[in-house]
């Protein structure tokens, strides 16, 4: 069985989904073209837009196709029954958190929302973001997703939601040195004095996780 910590967990997922689709139509009406550029990704950008979307898959349907076939979540190691209450408030908490902070990075990029997670294609970068939660990260909309990732993780231990956390950060980290490169090109001097004083994931002054 899903704890009622892991049931509101995967509802936190769905929600931010929906929350997500709805704000890349805003941007992409804002932008007046397409936001989505997974389709034009190629090489190892093309894998990391797979991963994504298996990531976020695995994470939502593991658990409900693990009740829907006993035996699966028999055998899985990681499975609770839902008895680690304590480690599913935690899990709740920290997808809600993690949600909230990738929604409003997504937001904040306005008509820039074009690279984020939706793909690297040269020439259109969109224009540097850098304040708000941009002040503290390069990429909170990865760092909101991998938190809310990793709270169903906590929240449904399980084999499919572990491997959802694990196959998003190779692909985030795979995509965020691509973008960096067409930044790089695209801004120039600008986006250097960016690196060079927010971290790439997160961090504060004199404390940072590159």
């Amino acid at each position: 069985m899903i704890s009622g910590f892991g049931w509101a967990a995967l509802a936190l997922l769905f929600g931010y989904l929906a929350l997500f689709f709805w704000g890349s139509a805003l941007a992409a009406q804002a932008a007046g073209r397409p936001v989505w550029l997974f389709a034009r990704a190629t090489g190892r950008d093309r894998l990391a837009a797979i991963g994504f979307r298996v990531a976020f898959a695995l994470a939502f349907f593991g658990p409900l196709l693990w009740l829907a076939v006993p035996i699966l979540h028999k055998i899985d190691p990681l499975w609770t029954e839902g008895r680690a209450l304590l480690l599913g408030l935690v899990g709740v908490f920290v997808a809600g958190l993690g949600g909230m902070v990738a929604f409003a990075a997504q937001m904040s990029m306005g008509s820039s929302w074009r690279v984020g997670v939706v793909g690297v294609v040269g020439g259109e970068t969109g224009d540097l973001v850098s304040g708000g939660l941009y002040r503290f990260s390069r990429n909170p909309t990865f760092v909101g997703q991998a938190a809310l990732l990793a709270g169903v993780a906590m929240a449904v231990p399980a084999i499919p939601t572990v491997m959802a956390s694990l196959l998003f950060l190779w692909s985030a980290s795979t995509q965020v040195r691509s973008e960096e490169a067409a930044l790089r090109m695209a801004i120039g001097p600008d986006y250097d004095r960016y690196t060079a004083s927010v971290p790439r994931w997160i961090g504060m002054k004199g404390k940072t996780v590159q």
